[in-house]
């Protein structure tokens, strides 16, 4: 009778396993659906990757095409003069712009440290900042560049790689939120001398500028209603709240337009270009240099702005191109690779000198020791 009541209740081994079953069958059937999902994912991703790449050899290649005929065309003798021909306050003026642009870039960090609760010293902050950014605009590959750089200058005040990354993203930001800015601002209320350069209608370009800085608006109010956090390669980010996320805002342009106006003052006095067109121009050159993947953007740049801007001749606007280039990116890179050199050294000098004030330190505490040396053996030296 036992055996029977087993058998009908399920009961015993066999009915454990029995209704286990089921179980482990949603289990095996959860588990190959995650990997199924995760799988998935990363062909998305991977096919994401190998577009971004395609578009941006796509813009790199054009680019070259179209620098290549105008500079075929162009007369190395009156590059020359035209280079010759730029005024010494032409110059000056685009050095104390390019110097206004990098001060705004060091604030990049400065807002990004407070957003992750570091306490950094300015020096040290305008430094990383500075060579950071001076290094990746020449060389390129800002997350590789300039985070290098980064982490080796803010590791040795105690920040993690980690706190390091974030700094970057945040940095990163700021500096989209002044190109966007001043692309959606130039689109929007210069949309009819825009128009002569892209050849759209005047209600579109301030269509599109108003869906910029509506973008940026909506972002506003999204960070404002409550604490905003990101994954970002499996780390969780903290975004900036809307006090440090309109210093993003104005930093990054002043930054964005000191850069244009490094530019702007360099061009031929002809221009019939007014500056903020010209800033909006600026910008989409620069985004069409980043997604590009060029370093420092370098014949993306020219031909966008070859291509857009209505000067008569190539060869005045190339030599300004050339004399920018040499003032904002090449310059700055010198004294970078400078500043870093000095700072390693002043760094290895500081810890040789402490190292020979600890020696010295043990000398003194050494012969200070040694007669309480000599008096303990002398005093209690077993005799004979």
């Amino acid at each position: 009778m036992r055996h029977n009541d087993e058998q009908e209740s399920g009961g015993g081994l066999s009915g454990f396993t029995r209704k286990a079953k089921p179980v482990a069958l949603v289990s095996v059937q959860h588990d190959a659906h995650v990997r199924r999902d995760h799988a998935a994912r990363a062909r998305r991703r991977s096919i994401g990757q190998i577009l971004a790449a395609v578009f941006s050899l796509a813009i790199a290649a054009f680019s070259i095409y179209v620098l290549g005929r105008a500079v075929s065309a162009v007369s190395l003798s009156a590059l020359r003069q035209a280079i010759a021909a730029t005024g010494a306050d032409q110059i000056a003026t685009a050095a104390l712009l390019t110097v206004v642009s990098f001060l705004a870039l060091t604030g990049y960090d400065g807002l990004a440290l407070r957003q992750l609760q570091a306490h950094v010293p300015y020096k040290t902050t305008a430094l990383a900042s500075f060579t950071s950014y001076a290094i990746s605009f020449t060389l390129g590959f800002p997350l590789i560049t300039a985070g290098t750089v980064r982490y080796w200058i803010y590791s040795q005040v105690g920040l993690t790689a980690s706190k390091v990354a974030s700094l970057t993203v945040i940095a990163g930001v700021t500096f989209w939120f002044g190109m966007v800015f001043v692309l959606g601002a130039g689109l929007t209320f210069h949309a009819s001398a825009i128009s002569a350069i892209n050849h759209l209608y005047p209600f579109l370009n301030m269509i599109m500028g108003l869906c910029v800085l509506g973008a940026i608006v909506a972002y506003l109010v999204w960070v404002t209603i409550r604490r905003r956090h990101i994954r970002i390669k499996g780390f969780r980010l903290e975004l900036p709240g809307l006090g440090l996320t309109a210093g993003q805002i104005v930093l990054g342009v002043i930054d964005q337009t000191a850069a244009a106006g490094a530019l702007y003052v360099l061009l031929p006095n002809h221009t019939q270009l007014d500056y903020f067109t010209f800033a909006a121009t600026y910008v989409f050159a620069c985004i069409l240099g980043v997604v590009s993947n060029a370093p420092g953007g370098i014949g993306v740049f020219e031909a966008a702005m070859l291509k857009a801007l209505p000067i008569a001749s190539e060869e005045t606007l190339l030599a300004s191109l050339v004399l920018f280039r040499v003032i904002y990116y090449l310059v700055p890179f010198l004294f970078a690779l400078a500043f870093l050199g000095a700072h390693e050294i002043f760094r290895r000098w500081t810890s040789l000198r402490e190292a020979m004030s600890r020696s010295e330190e043990e000398t003194v505490l050494e012969n200070e020791m040694n007669p309480l040396r000599r008096w303990y053996r002398d005093t209690w030296r077993p005799r004979e």
